[in-house]
């Protein structure tokens, strides 16, 4: 289970953040400070080891990796070699792409989002990378097979808000993107999709298949909720029974009982010199007129400065003790 509180103190000395809520839509803009709280990498490493934990040790089983110090997986009387261990073995893409995932985790446990609701992340959902798995299983058999990996499928971020007795009263869905640059056309091109060419016209114009696109048409329950009710079943039957119950009767095929959902978009990438201080990506005045879904929205942006670095600090110092 995912067990490590966000690291308040890093985050207060990291970032400066500025919030507005409107109705059913939060917007969060988080702006890297000029001075940072010292050894950020190291403050924030416990935290990416419990998001990874789960999925570490699944992958670990499924590959036939021993994690014990003095393991001896090749038979040869030396170690595995720790570079091959979930997640550091990953390539530079895939490990933006997990840091865009585990932050949308600490964010939102440790900022108020809109309808001010106490979210809590059980576990993380990266076992469930297919091809992640595919990748382990072939380097750790071949250490010249490395390459890139494909992104995992459904939510990348799944929260929940347990009631007293411990029942699912809502949960919330994100989209975590990481981009090195944050410039206007990049997050249109996010947001709103590619440029494409009418053969007949020429005439070129936005696909419509960006973020706004796959969030509008999400299932009301997500693939990803069934995911982490069957690992709450098997990590953690007694101290989330009640949540379990919870789910399976939101995701029952016939008469299943709905559960308020909120919508997290964040945004994480490096700054850019043409934009200003306090200056927003996506507008925060009103609800977005591409989002048409029926449920809360929560928008999350993270600017920072040589975010590429930090992230390799991070994974670089995962479980050092292999």
């Amino acid at each position: 289970m995912h067990t490590c509180p966000p690291p308040e103190v890093a985050l207060n000395g990291w970032l400066d953040d500025y919030p507005t809520v409107d109705g059913n839509y939060g917007h969060i803009l988080l702006e890297q400070k000029e001075n940072l709280v010292p050894d950020l990498a190291n403050l924030l490493v416990p935290y990416f080891e419990s998001a990874h934990h789960d999925a570490r040790m699944y992958f670990c089983e499924q590959i036939g990796i021993n994690l014990h110090p003095d393991n001896d997986v090749a038979g040869d009387g030396e170690a595995e070699d720790a570079e091959s261990l979930y997640p550091r073995c990953l390539s530079i893409s895939a490990r933006r792409g997990l840091f865009g995932e585990v932050m949308a985790g600490m964010l939102t446990e440790h900022y108020s989002y809109v309808g001010d609701h106490a979210w809590d992340v059980p576990i993380f959902l990266f076992r469930y990378h297919a091809d992640v798995e595919k990748y382990l299983f072939d380097l750790s058999r071949d250490g010249e097979r490395t390459r890139q990996v494909f992104g995992r499928f459904g939510s990348d971020f799944l929260g929940l808000c347990l009631n007293e007795d411990g029942d699912v009263v809502r949960f919330i869905a994100g989209e975590a993107k990481w981009r090195d640059r944050l410039s206007p056309a990049t997050i249109d091109t996010l947001m709103l999709g590619k440029w494409v060419t009418n053969r007949d016209t020429g005439e070129r114009t936005r696909s419509g298949k960006g973020v706004w696109y796959e969030v509008n048409r999400d299932t009301p329950v997500p693939h990803g909720l069934r995911q982490l009710q069957r690992l709450l079943q098997e990590r953690d039957p007694d101290g989330h029974g009640p949540a379990i119950l919870s789910l399976d009767k939101a995701l029952a095929l016939r008469n299943p009982e709905p559960i308020p959902r909120t919508n997290l978009i964040l945004i994480a990438g490096n700054d850019v010199p043409s934009r200003g201080e306090r200056q927003v990506l996506i507008p925060w005045e009103e609800v977005p007129e591409e989002y048409t879904a029926p449920h809360d929205l929560q928008v999350v942006e993270l600017i920072l400065s040589d975010g590429g670095d930090l992230i390799d600090q991070i994974y670089d110092a995962l479980w050092p003790q292999d």
